[in-house]
């Protein structure tokens, strides 16, 4: 599929019906977020199942995971940066929401591992910023991509990012204040994670594909399901790596469908939905 057909412009038949489902269920989510109580941060929230130092690096298993996040992102780049690669970004814009995407997976692991290295809600502050950024980046190349170009990149990829700040910022300020209140940090993430699939499914694409996107869940989805059972993989594996430290795997795994879904466009003769 080329470029003009997956962005159709905005006087194309049928498109503005399904411009307002994705908004409308953008609005619901905002809606939510206001209208529910605040959410507090688990009291045991740094408490992680595996804190074993090995050559002088605390908690090493879940410092060193995040080289997987590193890892991704360097390919990442790779692709999206690189010259003369296959990647038929149609120009600057089509690239910048990616490039801004594997930049914040970057910041991520830096973050996370700055985070697990000292636990504390200062750190984790750090940890939760990139992530919330990457994966409003990651929804603004979707828009960018199916929708509208112009529109995503310039308009909604900077308001996005600064949703991003404001939620992490927000939640931040709230554990200064002895409320903490993670309703508009979730907020950041929710966008993403329904919005985008929503998006795929209601609109046809170029560079994103539809494979893609049930892939990334698939992956991102496991990794939250480890992350909730912390202790009992730890115990389960013989105390040799625990929930979390497979958590941030799977998450890389998540990431990497996102290049290996640029790159993986070079060898087809059009996007597909």
């Amino acid at each position: 599929m080329d470029a003009a057909s997956a962005r159709q412009p905005l006087n194309a038949p049928r498109i503005w019906p399904r411009i307002w489902i994705v908004a409308g269920a953008a609005a619901v989510l905002v809606a939510i977020a206001f209208a529910a109580p605040p959410i507090a941060q688990p009291a045991a929230y740094h408490d992680f199942a595996d804190r074993r130092t090995l050559w002088g690096v605390p908690h090493f298993a879940n410092v060193a995971t995040n080289l997987a996040f590193l890892a991704v992102a360097v390919y990442g780049l790779v692709v999206v940066f690189a010259r003369r690669r296959a990647v038929p970004f149609a120009g600057a814009l089509d690239a910048l929401p990616y490039r801004v995407f594997f930049v914040g997976v970057v910041a991520v692991a830096a973050g996370s591992t700055w985070y697990h290295l000292e636990p504390n809600t200062r750190t984790l502050f750090w940890d939760r910023l990139p992530i919330a950024l990457a994966f409003l980046a990651l929804l603004a190349a979707f828009i960018a991509d199916r929708i509208h170009l112009r529109a995503g990149v310039l308009v909604l990829l900077p308001v996005l990012l600064a949703v991003g700040v404001a939620g992490t910022v927000y939640w931040r300020h709230s554990e200064i204040a002895g409320a903490g209140d993670l309703r508009f940090y979730f907020l950041c993430q929710a966008l993403a994670l329904l919005l985008i699939p929503l998006i795929a499914a209601l609109f046809p694409g170029r560079l994103t594909r539809g494979r893609s996107v049930v892939a990334l869940a698939a992956w991102y989805a496991g990794a939250v399901i480890c992350e909730q059972l912390d202790g009992e993989i730890y115990a389960v594996l013989g105390e040799t790596l625990s929930g979390h430290g497979i958590k941030h795997l799977l998450a890389a795994a998540a990431i990497a469908m996102v290049a290996l879904m640029l790159r993986r466009h070079s060898k087809m003769e059009g996007g597909e939905r």
